[in-house]
């Protein structure tokens, strides 16, 4: 670490500190809460994910000191509390770092990720958090929890033996909705629910990452869907005016661009 960059951190706790003084600070910093900011977190986290998606050098650091922000925000509301600030932040995950890989600073030998996960395991039953399902956060987005949840029950065997068997199923579950179609709200949204469960087991069992593989379709999805756009501002049209019949032959005509198959 640089001189430079101590001083960049220490300027932005001070800027922190500055903007929510209730005295001379922002009205608006002045009057959140670690609840109210939480969220931003979640959706600074994905700017930065989207940024390193496309390759963007130049807006990576941007959204990654957006992210930082997020910690500093909220070391600076506990600090406030007198319940913790940034260097116990700071001090825990660096404690984390060096008791999480102790085959790097100590002299231990072992699989860099089973010594990872042993330690974490570790650390869960001292924070008594007992099960194979303990510790996963309750706010996860529902798609990467199912997949968190598939990958620690089958670490003590809870699990099909090949792909094959989960791909059946799902088809047994897809069955399972079909017969709720016209019925219960409730029976549908359940029986809907398992779909999308099987299909994240299917996932984690293919050794692909669903969320990578969704957000890899809406991408597909996204550009379909805009040159069926271009096409008809082409001649004038819009979406909304053609019959069903015709943009489905221009989806097939957009299936078939580059990049879009």
């Amino acid at each position: 670490m640089t001189d430079t960059s101590v001083r960049q951190i220490d300027r932005l706790l001070a800027i922190m500190k500055r903007l929510r003084d209730p005295e001379t600070g922002c009205p608006w910093d002045i009057v959140q809460t670690p609840a109210s900011i939480a969220p931003f977190a979640i959706e600074e986290a994905y700017e930065v994910m989207d940024a390193i998606a496309h390759n963007d050098h130049a807006a990576i650091p941007d959204e990654l000191g957006d992210l930082l922000l997020q910690v500093v925000y909220q070391a600076q509301m506990a600090e406030e509390a007198g319940q913790f600030d940034f260097e116990t932040v700071a001090k825990l995950i660096a404690d984390k770092m060096v008791r999480r890989h102790p085959h790097v600073f100590g002299d231990e030998t072992g699989h860099s990720l089973a010594i990872w996960e042993q330690r974490k395991e570790e650390e869960r039953r001292a924070k008594s958090e007992h099960g194979a399902l303990a510790g996963i956060p309750l706010h996860l987005p529902a798609l990467l929890k199912a997949a968190k949840l598939c990958n620690r029950a089958a670490r003590v065997g809870f699990d099909w033996a090949e792909p094959a068997e989960v791909l059946d199923k799902v088809h047994e579950e897809i069955a399972e909705l079909k017969a709720e179609l016209g019925g219960d709200r409730d029976r549908i949204e359940d029986e809907l629910g398992d779909v999308l469960f099987t299909v994240a087991s299917l996932a984690r069992k293919l050794d692909i990452d669903p969320e990578a593989a969704l957000r890899r379709s809406n991408a597909k999805f996204t550009g379909r869907f805009e040159t069926m756009e271009s096409m008809l501002a082409e001649e004038g049209k819009v979406m909304r005016e053609q019959d069903l019949q015709t943009l489905e032959a221009l989806w097939q005509k957009a299936k078939q661009k580059p990049g879009l198959r």
